[in-house]
Order: C-alpha cells, then sequence, then structure tokens
C-alpha cells in the first residue's frame, strides 16, 4: 500500500526559532519598518541606487546566512528519513529545509533564495556570500561580474513574478497530497496562500499549525496555536506512527 503524500507549506513562522524574524506578524519587519519593504520591492531597487546601496547593508547587518534549523525544520527532515513522502513548498528563501537534511529536490522554493545572487541582466548567478565578500571590501553596490548588469538577491521581490514551473509543481503536490500542513503562515500572500484552498478542494487532510488566525481556518481538519518547535515534530511524528501502523 502507498504511503500518503504529505505537503508542507512553511512560512515565516517556521524559522523564528532560528533567530530569523518574520514579516507580517504582531512584532513583523514590515511592521517595525515599512521603510525596509522598498529594500525588496523590485521597482524600487532598480530604479534607485541609494536603495540598492541600503539593501546590501542590510543584507549584511542580517543574520539568514548563520542562522541554524530548529527542531521544527529537523523533524520535516526526519520524516522524510523514515519513509513517508514528503514535498516542501515554502515561502521561506533561507535555505533552512535543505541544512536540516531535506533533499533539496524535495524542496520548492515560491519565493527563490537569500543563499544566491542572480543579474538582472544576463542571468548568471552566483553564491550570496561571495556578494557579501564584495561589499564588506568596498563594493557597496556590487554589479554582475559577467555583463556589468545590476544584481539582486535571488529571491522574488515584490513586484516580481513568482516562478511558473516551481508554482506548477507547488499547485501539483497540492492537488496530489493527502495530507497538507500549513506551517507558520499567514495564508494572507497569493498565491502561496491559495494552496491549502487547493489542498483541501482535492480531498486532502488540511492542517494549520499557526499562532494568529488564517483565512483558511474554516477550511481546516485541525487547527494548532501551540509553539511551531514544538507542535510541529509531535504532529509529524503521530503522522510518522500512523503511517507505520498501517503498513503493519
Amino acid at each position: 500500500m502507498d504511503r500518503p503524500l504529505v505537503a508542507i507549506l512553511s512560512g515565516a513562522g517556521i524559522s523564528t526559532d532560528s533567530g530569523i524574524p518574520d514579516y507580517r506578524g504582531p512584532n513583523g519587519l514590515w511592521r517595525r519598518d515599512p521603510e525596509a519593504e522598498k529594500l525588496v520591492t523590485y521597482e524600487y531597487y532598480m530604479a534607485d541606487p541609494e536603495i540598492r546601496r541600503r539593501s546590501w547593508r542590510m543584507r549584511r547587518e542580517n543574520h539568514t546566512l548563520k542562522a541554524e534549523p530548529n527542531a521544527a525544520h529537523r523533524a520535516v527532515a526526519e520524516l522524510e528519513r523514515s519513509g513517508v513522502p514528503v514535498r516542501v513548498i515554502t515561502q521561506n528563501v533561507d535555505g533552512l529545509h535543505q541544512l536540516a537534511g531535506l533533499p533539496a529536490r524535495k524542496v520548492l522554493e515560491l519565493h527563490g533564495s537569500a543563499r544566491s545572487v542572480v543579474c538582472t541582466r544576463c542571468h548568471a548567478r552566483g553564491t550570496m556570500e561571495d556578494a557579501l565578500a564584495r561589499v564588506e571590501a568596498g563594493e557597496d553596490d556590487p554589479p554582475c561580474r559577467t555583463c556589468g548588469g545590476v544584481l539582486k538577491s535571488a529571491t522574488v521581490m515584490f513586484g516580481e513574478r513568482l516562478d511558473p514551473m516551481v508554482l506548477g509543481q507547488a499547485m501539483a503536490v497540492s492537488k496530489a497530497c493527502t495530507v497538507f500542513i500549513a506551517v507558520g503562515s499567514s495564508l494572507q500572500v497569493h498565491p502561496a496562500a491559495g494552496l491549502a484552498g487547493v489542498a483541501a478542494d482535492h480531498g486532502a487532510r488540511l492542517i494549520i499549525v499557526n499562532a494568529e488566525p488564517t483565512p483558511y481556518d474554516d477550511r481546516a481538519d485541525q487547527i494548532i496555536r501551540e509553539p511551531i518547535g514544538t507542535a510541529l515534530p509531535a504532529l509529524l511524528r503521530t503522522l510518522s506512527e500512523g503511517a507505520r501502523v498501517r503498513e503493519a
């Protein structure tokens, strides 16, 4: 008998225990500093060299690249290692699911990765680590080394479209899964948020693990308001044990 496919949509809340702040929560970055949103808005970033310089300074100062996976990330990787088919669809750009041991091919990064940079002209890619080393060495707005174009983080900025191939894969996973867990996501940012509804429409058991209410709570089979660092590992252990019982 085939094991059920578990899809996990992870949002900023799963990474707060790793020291990465969320964006839209009560203490979120956009609420504390609305001007910070300009630093990750494509139109502003491309038009204003000062915005780019501030953006690179912000990236130097934040700790995303130094963050370590927490208990929730590790629990997802452990579920996959137990033999349960798992696919992660993440709104996060921190790469912590992969660092926790989940194979990269099983992670769909809807909003890209903060660990890479891309040229807006020739699309050459490089590592964020190398780009930040150039900033550290005195280049306050480092251009692409291939063509001299504007370099940006390989994340989806406000005003940019999601990669249609990644979004298509996420849609397929949402339609095919047996269990869909939305964890640490406000479920307010579309099209990612809509995947919870797609899963429910196709018969998946919808579980929401989030501190605040979401627009999809009325569709959920189970809502968990406990801290993610303890609630998600406990939930995933239950799923893993349930899969073993069905196989026995």
